[in-house]
């Protein structure tokens, strides 16, 4: 069995509306803005437009009770760790929260080892992040084959037109 990943290669730009016109951010550098308002803290994650280069605020926490924080990931807040920046942007959540959608393109890439088995092989595809790709158009990119001869050659065990951002695998059969 073959074993393909998918795997970020950068933060996938904000599908968000600036007052400019654009409907692009990015989180830049990766900062948190943490401001204290008595025994509340807000905790926002600044975004940046891509055309004019405002600076927007998305709520993280707010009105958040102190102690209810954990003190390391305060720490991390306050430090601008970029690994919680990252799981912070992907978190599901947040995006409902405040609006707005992941941009994927040109954000990811897809590692795989060259064919040499013996037909039909089976391939498994693995995800390290939450990519949401079309399993065809992945698969017909991989193989260098047109995404109708996928149709005829894959035999999956989920539909190949349906978008998923989780692990799946597929038979490749030798063509005709």
């Amino acid at each position: 069995m073959l074993s393909w990943t998918v795997r970020r290669t950068r933060l996938p730009l904000l599908a968000l509306r600036c007052p400019c016109g654009a409907e692009s951010a990015t989180t830049g550098e990766g900062r948190f803005r943490v401001n204290a308002n008595g025994k509340l803290l807000h905790v926002w994650l600044l975004v940046r437009c891509v055309r004019c280069a405002r600076t927007s605020k998305l709520a993280v926490h707010e009105r958040t009770p102190v102690r209810s924080l954990d003190p390391a990931r305060l720490r991390a807040f306050e430090s601008n760790d970029q690994a919680l920046v990252a799981r912070t942007l992907l978190d599901p959540a947040l995006a409902r929260r405040n609006r707005f959608a992941l941009d994927w393109r040109g954000a990811w890439r897809l590692e795989s080892a060259a064919v040499e088995a013996a037909w039909p092989y089976r391939v498994a595809v693995g995800f390290l992040d939450p990519v949401p790709v079309r399993p065809e158009r992945l698969i017909a990119h991989a193989l260098g084959i047109s995404r109708g001869e996928v149709e005829r050659r894959i035999k999956g065990d989920r539909p190949l037109h349906r978008t998923t951002s989780t692990g799946f695998s597929f038979v490749v059969l030798p063509a005709l």
